[in-house]
């Protein structure tokens, strides 16, 4: 008898043992918060001088900044194409921005993170501004997002832009739901409560099992707008009002998290698509330190501020200095969810060990920096910086914009090959290439078999070299 009073305990302590090892955690959930036109200097933790970013400054203490973070290129639609599928935009054809009723778009046989994620179960959304392609077949519905709310492309392609008439002709901002347009706008001032709401409603909704929730902002784009309750409330004008909201909006995913017991796995990231337009001048944002903005490959047009919060694996309150573009993020979280990685070659890697503070080096060897339609302008090789000759947009010595109306750039010419330190010169204002030729030598190599990959316009090697360019833009 008392054998048996021994051994019924162990068994139940025994079998509690194996439930225990037969509990799963859900795989982590993600959270990408993509900003429009967000100049490095634009959120208090990056160092602005009159605008309070408090959620946001909160969530590089819990997680982790890098401060040498690349957008993939300093355009709207190619910028979301690197993010999105993990290439150089070039590789799939994306250029420039699109316009309304474009003709073309992100191919449905590329993979995007949503698309990746939904092969393993996640429940996928965007809200807010998609850029890839508004034509239905292109549409977010078509790339793995099971629901979509927002706008198509940007927020000045509607009649109110300041040049409508003389030099665009745009109809009417149309405000989809999945397939189906709700209403066409005539205000944004409630654009980024409703893409707030949704998105607190979708991680409700989804709180049981995994889900990547793409929140797309389409501001700070011009024009500018901001619901009343920030309106006036930033020492940084209108510009800092709507950053202000952002910044809310950012809170109130972060807070439904917490509500619903998900914060500690789930994978937050915030970053913009590329820097401040300058030429609008008091609405638009800061790259300082860095020179130029939007629309250039110089360190103010591509590099921007960039978090990351998962408490559950990343150590808190890191700055990371080492260099990482937007091309890395899909392979990143693959790798952190476990997803397959793209049937298509990709150029991006894992930048996982260099979160974790496992590996100092960034997985790539260089980074390079496109624009226009094929042009290779620069490269980002360790603490170096090389440009190649090509022309650029400036507001150097021009009269910038103001409320809401743009100044106008003027065209510059680098002749010459320049090399900076931007670890020690971020303003790149003292060009040491002479006093490096092993270095310019390297960079060209790597840059040369770059060409090879994704051709180079400028030294007009379009054909067979230029073979993979664009290979499934149709």
């Amino acid at each position: 008898m008392s054998r048996t009073l021994i051994l019924i305990p162990l068994f139940f302590l025994l079998l509690s043992c194996g439930d225990k090892k037969e509990t799963k955690t859900n795989p982590p959930n993600v959270i990408l918060i993509f900003t429009d036109d967000q100049g490095y200097q634009d959120v208090g933790t990056f160092g602005s001088p009159d605008i309070k970013t408090p959620h946001l400054d909160q969530m590089a203490k819990d997680g982790v900044k890098l401060s040498s973070f690349y957008a993939a290129q300093a355009v709207c639609s190619a910028s979301r194409a690197g993010i999105l599928t993990g290439c150089y935009p070039n590789r799939v054809g994306i250029h420039n921005a699109y316009m309304p009723n474009a003709k073309t778009g992100l191919n449905t046989k590329e993979t995007t993170i949503a698309k990746m994620l939904k092969s393993i179960g996640y429940s996928t959304a965007i809200y807010g501004k998609w850029h890839l392609g508004d034509h239905q077949k292109f549409m977010p519905n078509n790339h793995g997002f099971d629901d979509y709310f927002g706008i198509p492309y940007s927020n000045d392609m509607w009649p109110q832009h300041p040049q409508q008439g003389p030099v665009f002709n745009f109809g009417p901002l149309p405000l989809y739901e999945n397939e189906k347009i709700l209403d066409t706008l005539t205000d944004q001032s409630d654009l980024t409560t409703q893409i707030t709401e949704r998105s607190v409603a979708f991680i409700e909704k989804n709180k049981d099992k995994p889900f990547f929730l793409y929140v797309a902002h389409p501001q700070p784009h011009v024009p500018l707008f901001v619901s009343d309750k920030f309106k006036g409330k930033s020492e940084g004008g209108l510009y800092g009002d709507v950053i202000m909201e952002i910044d809310w909006s950012v809170g109130e995913i972060i807070k439904s998290l917490k509500r619903n017991g998900l914060e500690e796995n789930t994978v937050v990231i915030f970053t913009s698509d590329n820097g401040p337009w300058l030429a609008y001048g008091n609405h638009a944002g800061s790259a300082l330190p860095f020179s130029q903005g939007k629309g250039t490959a110089w360190e103010g047009g591509q590099r921007e501020p960039f978090i990351i919060k998962y408490p559950e694996k990343l150590s808190p309150g890191r700055t990371i200095d080492i260099p990482v573009m937007a091309i890395d993020i899909l392979p990143t979280i693959a790798e952190i969810t476990g997803a397959p990685l793209p049937e298509l070659p990709i150029d991006g890697k894992s930048i996982w060990p260099v979160l974790t503070g496992d590996s100092t080096e960034s997985p790539q060897e260089a980074y390079f920096f496109y624009y226009r339609v094929n042009e290779l302008h620069g490269v980002r090789y360790g603490k170096w910086k090389m440009y190649f000759p090509h022309t650029y947009r400036t507001m150097d010595g021009q009269v910038p914009g103001a409320d809401g109306l743009p100044g106008e750039y003027k065209m510059v010419a680098l002749e010459d090959i320049a090399l900076y330190d931007v670890v020690a010169d971020k303003a790149e204002t003292k060009n040491v290439t002479a006093d490096h030729p092993e270095v310019v030598k390297k960079i060209r190599l790597l840059a040369n078999d770059m060409r090879q990959k994704l051709g180079d316009s400028l030294l007009d090697l379009e054909g067979s070299e230029n073979r993979e360019v664009g290979r499934l833009n149709n």
